[in-house]
């Protein structure tokens, strides 16, 4: 097992070879760094320090993914081919799943390459059980209860009774516990038979109780909203280098000014123009991170997100990150003399 310890700044790629995995991220421009079954876009939504933490175990063909975070989040994530996903909720996890409720006692259900937007509020935790399609339909065969069990194409939320969706967490949670603990035990072959054996079991007991979450009209509302916020997000990403108005929003959306309001309040807790200028300071950073000796500048990539007041901007990424932009991109080894450079100092 190769364990990180908390970065505000960076995380390294885990070496993906390995059963159990142990991601510990102080950065949230590095949540999707270094996992390849999923693909994970996040932009936290308070300035604080972040504190997330990803436990990813690998169980024969089949993985297990916890995910916790101390700060209110959006993600956007896709689900890679090869697998399905079944996401079981902890106690205090809250929030929206395209804009559907999300809880202790709901039970995502997802194809791979289907996007899913994600708002979370402080405390989420979830297990996440990605298993091959083929697995379960072996599996549903061989029981003959091909006709009870409808896998998933697109995003579902389902509702077992509770007893079944806490155990399913619980049951997630106990194994990455002891993952965690003892890295070494699920390299054996026994262990691995073994955990698989219990992962499908659990999780077909679960699925055997849940039916469709009945949506109520304040779901569909919200469903409604997710779908203005992502309009929103995609217009905002198109076109990074215009100083956009919220007259533009609204158009892109084809909804009125009160509209776009509600829903970013609703889902995000933030105004559109709150969210937005978030948004793009996170590309920035991205940008600085990954940039290599003299490939850019923070002037480049503060103008090229859509960032022409460089004071204001400088004021705003550091309130967002508690650094400067300069300090990202000064801190790659390879960057530490700049003197020659004819960069803007922020």
């Amino acid at each position: 097992m190769r364990q990180e310890l908390p970065l505000a700044t960076r995380t390294t790629t885990p070496n993906c070879r390995q059963s159990v995995t142990i991601v510990e991220i102080g950065d949230s421009t590095a949540v999707g760094e270094g996992i390849e079954v999923i693909k994970l876009d996040a932009v936290q939504l308070q300035s604080m320090q972040l504190r997330a933490r990803r436990i990813v175990v690998r169980i024969g063909a089949s993985v297990l993914l916890l995910h916790s975070t101390n700060l209110p989040i959006r993600t956007r994530t896709t689900l890679q081919s090869g697998f399905m996903a079944y996401v079981a909720f902890g106690p205090r996890a809250a929030g929206t799943l395209n804009g559907l409720s999300i809880g202790p006692d709901r039970v995502l259900a997802a194809g791979s390459g289907i996007e899913v937007d994600f708002v979370v509020a402080a405390g989420y935790e979830s297990v996440s059980f990605l298993v091959p399609p083929d697995d379960i339909r072996a599996h549903l065969r061989g029981r003959q209860r091909e006709d009870e069990f409808c896998l998933p194409h697109g995003v579902e939320l389902l509702q077992p009774n509770l007893a079944a969706a806490h155990a399913l967490y619980d049951w997630g949670r106990h194994l990455v516990n002891m993952a965690a603990r003892q890295p070494q035990v699920f390299d054996l072959p026994q262990t691995q038979t073994a955990a698989q054996v219990e992962l499908l079991e659990t999780l077909l007991a679960t699925l055997g109780s849940a039916a469709s979450v009945e949506l109520a009209p304040r779901d569909l509302t919200r469903q409604a909203y997710s779908r203005v916020v992502q309009i929103a997000e995609d217009y905002a990403l198109t076109h990074a280098t215009k100083r956009l108005c919220v007259t533009d929003l609204c158009t892109a959306a084809g909804v009125s000014e009160r509209t776009l309001q509600y829903a970013f309040k609703e889902l995000m807790g933030i105004t559109p123009v709150a969210y937005l200028t978030r948004l793009r300071l996170h590309r920035v950073r991205q940008a600085l991170r990954a940039a290599t000796h003299g490939t850019t500048t923070v002037t480049a990539e503060a103008l090229r997100w859509g960032f022409w007041h460089f004071g204001d901007f400088a004021r705003a990424y550091k309130e967002c990150f508690g650094e400067l932009p300069s300090d990202t991109l000064r801190r790659k080894p390879d960057l530490a003399d700049r003197s020659g450079g004819r960069d803007v100092e922020f």
